[in-house]
Formats: structure tokens, sequence, C-alpha cells
């Protein structure tokens, strides 16, 4: 007799909703940290020095998250996150309280980054304990596709708290709402009955594991195609004679990534070997955008390239749970989401500089970095065929 997979069997599970709602606000700073720095030193720092205390945040962030995952394997979940939501938030008000000190500022930001609780890998190491392991897929794919969200509501809420408060505000309310949604996560009995799986450890932790490492440089190449998009359709949008199109753009790539991702929860889960084809699909689907239509077909041919994005990190997830030893799941998972961040990173500041020398040059990096994810995924496809473990795969 079949199992039912479906999104809603997901929801009905005991504490899904209240893990998965934490998880996403405790995320939103994500998305709202990014846009709250920004804003709140553009009142007395140049642009350049604005993009310095970003990246200051981005670079804490990728450091700080498998650092933390880690100490979640090897303790608890609870205690990292409190502690890890806690140090975010000074690192907000320190930037708060710098009044323009460009030097405290940076250092603040990169304590806030540094400090972001590990929330996506500790909900993921968290759903074979509340879920049938047929589900497990779904779980995934649900997730990665609500997180789209994150990203229209991030935003939405440092405007809200800058219009109200000014800019102070938005960096204030960046650390209430990540305290407040791991305070939800954290409390829930699912995350303070969950242990880490004893194990002998190594200091590479999943690293340790060649095709894992590989992996990574695939999903380097998945977050600069994504990375890449944002600069090139701003440049697209400006083109145009509109700046403001460029959010009307994104959001339309967001609403084809949930689209997909909703949809993909009905497929049947796939091992290593579906990896490259997915992301064979999501290099096929930025193709279409070197075209450059007007902006209406535009945001219909974006749509249309986020549909593959979720199904993707599906893949990356399922598979990195498959290829991490035992002990090192929630490292393991916070490698990838580091992985996508530095390589979301390296292709803003790609497409930046090509833009400049034409939008369907800019346009150009998606596909070229997805080309690369899908060439490096095929070469760890190949070199799997391990036994299903936890989530119920399949080989290929």
């Amino acid at each position: 007799m079949s199992v039912d997979t479906s999104i809603r069997t997901v929801l009905r599970a005991p504490q899904v909703i209240r893990v998965l709602l934490g998880s996403q606000i405790g995320r939103l700073p994500t998305a709202s940290g990014p846009l709250a720095l920004l804003l709140f030193a553009r009142q007395s720092m140049s642009l350049a020095a604005a993009g310095l205390l970003v990246a200051a945040y981005t670079a804490g962030m990728a450091v700080g998250t498998p650092l933390l995952a880690r100490a979640v394997d090897r303790w608890r979940q609870p205690p990292v996150l409190w502690a890890a939501a806690v140090v975010s938030g000074l690192g907000f008000g320190a930037v708060a309280l710098t009044g323009g000190h460009l030097a405290g500022a940076v250092t603040g930001a990169a304590v806030a980054g540094f400090g972001t609780p590990p929330l996506e890998a500790c909900l993921r190491t968290l759903w074979p304990a509340l879920l049938p392991p047929a589900t497990v897929p779904t779980a995934y794919t649900l997730d990665i596709a609500v997180q789209e969200v994150i990203f229209v509501v991030g935003p939405l809420v440092t405007l809200l708290a800058v219009t109200v408060g000014g800019p102070t505000a938005g960096l204030f309310a960046a650390a209430v709402v990540q305290l407040a949604g791991t305070a939800m996560y954290a409390l829930s009995p699912a995350a303070r009955a969950w242990r880490g799986v004893a194990a002998v450890r190594h200091w590479a932790g999943p690293l340790r594991v060649p095709r894992f490492g590989v992996m990574m440089l695939g999903v380097v190449g998945v977050g600069a195609a994504v990375g890449s998009i944002a600069v090139a359709v701003t440049g697209y949008a400006e083109s145009a004679g509109d700046r403001r199109l460029s959010g009307w753009l994104l959001a339309a790539q967001a609403a084809g990534a949930l689209a997909g991702g909703l949809f993909y929860t009905r497929a049947r889960p796939g091992g290593p070997g579906r990896l490259p084809l997915l992301a064979a699909a999501l290099t096929v689907g930025y193709l279409p955008l070197l075209l450059t239509p007007g902006p209406v077909p535009m945001a219909g041919l974006l749509a249309v390239s986020g549909l593959a994005l979720p199904p993707v990190l599906t893949a990356v997830f399922l598979t990195a749970e498959r290829l991490a030893e035992p002990g090192t799941v929630a490292e393991a998972f916070a490698w990838v989401s580091t992985a996508f961040v530095v390589g979301s990173a390296a292709g803003s500041a790609l497409a930046g500089p090509l833009v400049s020398a034409g939008t369907r040059y800019g346009l150009a990096v998606a596909p070229a970095a997805a080309l690369l994810g899908t060439a490096v995924f095929w070469a760890v496809s190949l070199g799997d065929r391990a036994p299903s473990r936890a989530a119920g795969l399949t080989p290929g």
C-alpha cells in the first residue's frame, strides 16, 4: 500500500507547523538584516562602506553557521540556538550604537552574522524524528519552497520598522524577530528532545567525505547563478528606465520558485542520480533570459527560471544527508547553506562589472554557473552508490 507523502500529511504531523513557522520567522533576518544594515549605513556612510557592512554580515554568517551546527551535532539544539540568537542580537545592537563609526559597525555586523542561529540546519535534522521516512523528502521541499517567503517578508519587516522608527529600528527589528522565531522553535518539545548521534568525530566534519566536499563546489555554482540574477535584473530594470521594476521581477522569480517547490513535493524521492538532471533543468531555465524581452514577458521568463531551484536544493540536502557520516548531519546541512551564500556573493560580484558592459553579459553568469554546478553534481552522482539512509532514498 502506498504511503501518503502529500504536504497535507506533513503539516498534520505533530509539531511540524510550530517548528516550520518558528524556523521561518527566525530566519527572516537573513533577508531583512542586509537591507537594515544598508539603510542604517546610508545615513552617514558611502555606498561602498554600506556594502562593506553587508559583506561583513555575510562573511560572519558563512563562517559561523557550520561552527554552530557542529556544536549542535555534538550537544543539543536549544542551548546553541539561544546563545547564537543573543550574540547576533548584540551584534545588531552594536551596529546601531556605533554612531556611524565604520570599524565598529563592520565589527558589529560580522558578529551579527556569525551568531545567526543555524535554524535551517537544525530543522532539517529534525524532520526524520517528526515524520515517517517516506515523507521526509516532502518536508525538505516544503521548507525550501516556503523559505522564498522570507525574501519577500524580510525586507517588508525592515521597511516597516524604518518607516516607524528610523534606520536604527530596522536593526533592532531584525534582532527581535530573530529571537522570537528562535524561541518559538527552541522551546518546542521536538527541538528539546533531539540529540546528536554519538560518533567518533574528525576535525573536518562532513568535509572529510571527498564526494561531499566536491558537491559543495556544485552548490557554490548554483549559489553564484542565483546571486548573479539579482544584480543582472537590477541592471535590466535600469536599462528599461525604472529601477523599481527589479523588485517586481525578482518577486516573479520567487513566485516561480515557490510554485516549483510545491509542485515537486508530489514527486517521488530520488537519489544522487537525479541531482544533475535537476541542475541541468535549472541551467536551461536561465537561458531564455538572454533574450531580454520587455518587462512583462521578462517577468514570465524569470518565474520559469525559478521553478527548478527548490527541487535542486531538495536533492542537494537529500544527497548531503546520504553522504554525511553519522554525527555530522547538522554540520553537513550548514555547509550547504554556507556554500550557497559564498556562491551567491561571488555571483553578485562577477555580475556587477559584466552588467556595466551589457545586461546580457550579466544575465549570462547564471546559466554558466549553473552549468558548472551540473557538471560537478554529475561527477558526484557517478561516485555514489551507497545504500539509502533515514530519508528513504533510492539510487538515482
